[in-house]
Protein backbone atom coordinates (compact mmCIF):
# COMPACT_ATOMS: atom_id res chain seq x y z
CA UNK A 1 0.00 0.00 0.00
CA UNK A 2 1.52 3.40 -0.92
CA UNK A 3 1.58 5.92 1.64
CA UNK A 4 -1.16 8.02 0.57
CA UNK A 5 -3.68 5.08 0.83
CA UNK A 6 -1.97 4.09 3.87
CA UNK A 7 -2.54 7.61 5.29
CA UNK A 8 -6.05 7.58 4.01
CA UNK A 9 -6.86 4.34 5.38
CA UNK A 10 -5.61 5.58 8.72
CA UNK A 11 -7.02 8.65 8.78
CA UNK A 12 -10.67 6.45 8.43
CA UNK A 13 -9.91 4.10 10.92
CA UNK A 14 -9.23 7.68 13.36
CA UNK A 15 -12.33 8.83 12.63
CA UNK A 16 -14.80 6.20 12.10
CA UNK A 17 -12.74 2.71 12.96
CA UNK A 18 -14.59 0.32 15.72
CA UNK A 19 -12.02 -1.83 17.04
CA UNK A 20 -13.69 -4.83 18.79
CA UNK A 21 -14.84 -8.26 17.92
CA UNK A 22 -17.87 -10.47 18.79
CA UNK A 23 -16.53 -12.57 21.60
CA UNK A 24 -14.63 -15.03 19.52
CA UNK A 25 -12.93 -13.17 16.87
CA UNK A 26 -11.74 -9.71 16.63
CA UNK A 27 -12.33 -7.01 14.11
CA UNK A 28 -12.29 -3.91 12.53
CA UNK A 29 -15.91 -2.21 11.44
CA UNK A 30 -16.67 1.25 9.72
CA UNK A 31 -20.36 2.05 9.42
CA UNK A 32 -21.23 4.90 7.29
CA UNK A 33 -24.06 6.24 5.53
CA UNK A 34 -24.85 4.73 2.22
CA UNK A 35 -23.46 8.03 0.08
CA UNK A 36 -20.33 6.56 0.53
CA UNK A 37 -20.57 3.41 -1.40
CA UNK A 38 -17.37 4.08 -3.43
CA UNK A 39 -15.74 5.05 -0.41
CA UNK A 40 -16.15 1.39 0.77
CA UNK A 41 -15.72 -0.44 -2.64
CA UNK A 42 -12.18 1.51 -2.80
CA UNK A 43 -11.74 0.15 0.75
CA UNK A 44 -12.47 -3.79 -0.16
CA UNK A 45 -10.20 -3.34 -3.56
CA UNK A 46 -7.28 -2.31 -1.41
CA UNK A 47 -7.56 -3.84 2.00
CA UNK A 48 -7.25 -7.85 1.15
CA UNK A 49 -9.63 -9.56 3.39
CA UNK A 50 -12.38 -6.88 3.85
CA UNK A 51 -16.29 -7.26 3.55
CA UNK A 52 -18.13 -5.16 2.36
CA UNK A 53 -22.08 -5.72 3.73
CA UNK A 54 -25.22 -3.46 3.23
CA UNK A 55 -26.70 -1.49 2.21
CA UNK A 56 -28.86 -1.99 5.35
CA UNK A 57 -32.25 0.44 6.16
CA UNK A 58 -33.63 0.75 9.28
CA UNK A 59 -34.21 3.02 12.46
CA UNK A 60 -34.15 5.99 9.72
CA UNK A 61 -30.31 5.08 8.75
CA UNK A 62 -29.36 3.63 5.64
CA UNK A 63 -25.68 2.26 5.96
CA UNK A 64 -22.97 -0.10 4.48
CA UNK A 65 -20.81 -1.62 7.26
CA UNK A 66 -17.04 -2.49 6.25
CA UNK A 67 -15.31 -5.45 8.00
CA UNK A 68 -11.68 -6.81 8.28
CA UNK A 69 -11.38 -10.23 10.26
CA UNK A 70 -8.98 -13.11 10.36
CA UNK A 71 -5.74 -13.03 7.81
CA UNK A 72 -6.46 -9.81 6.50
CA UNK A 73 -6.98 -8.23 10.21
CA UNK A 74 -3.56 -9.96 11.16
CA UNK A 75 -1.59 -7.96 8.24
CA UNK A 76 -3.67 -5.02 9.17
CA UNK A 77 -2.55 -5.16 12.96
CA UNK A 78 0.96 -5.92 11.34
CA UNK A 79 0.79 -2.26 9.83
CA UNK A 80 -1.17 -0.39 12.37
CA UNK A 81 1.73 -1.25 15.05
CA UNK A 82 4.46 0.26 12.72
CA UNK A 83 2.25 3.31 12.47
CA UNK A 84 2.37 6.59 15.29
CA UNK A 85 -1.11 5.75 16.27
CA UNK A 86 -0.89 6.41 19.89
CA UNK A 87 0.83 9.91 18.92
CA UNK A 88 -1.59 10.77 16.31
CA UNK A 89 -5.08 9.52 18.24
CA UNK A 90 -4.31 8.52 21.71
CA UNK A 91 -8.02 7.50 22.02
CA UNK A 92 -8.12 5.41 18.61
CA UNK A 93 -5.01 3.52 19.89
CA UNK A 94 -6.56 3.00 23.24
CA UNK A 95 -9.54 1.22 21.43
CA UNK A 96 -7.03 -0.66 19.50
CA UNK A 97 -4.83 -1.88 22.09
CA UNK A 98 -7.86 -2.87 23.75
CA UNK A 99 -8.94 -4.96 21.22
CA UNK A 100 -5.77 -6.91 20.85
CA UNK A 101 -5.89 -7.32 24.09
CA UNK A 102 -9.00 -9.04 24.33
CA UNK A 103 -8.45 -11.26 21.70
CA UNK A 104 -4.45 -11.87 22.66
CA UNK A 105 -3.28 -10.18 19.70
CA UNK A 106 -0.70 -7.97 21.74
CA UNK A 107 2.69 -8.91 21.77
CA UNK A 108 4.19 -7.06 24.39
CA UNK A 109 2.72 -3.80 23.72
CA UNK A 110 2.56 -0.74 26.42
Amino acid sequence: MDSFKLGFLLGLLVGEGHFGGDGRQPHITLRMHARHKQLFEWLTRNVPGSRLYGPYNHGGRNYYQWMLRGEGLKKMITLLDNLPLAEISPVTYERYKKMKENYGLDKGDK
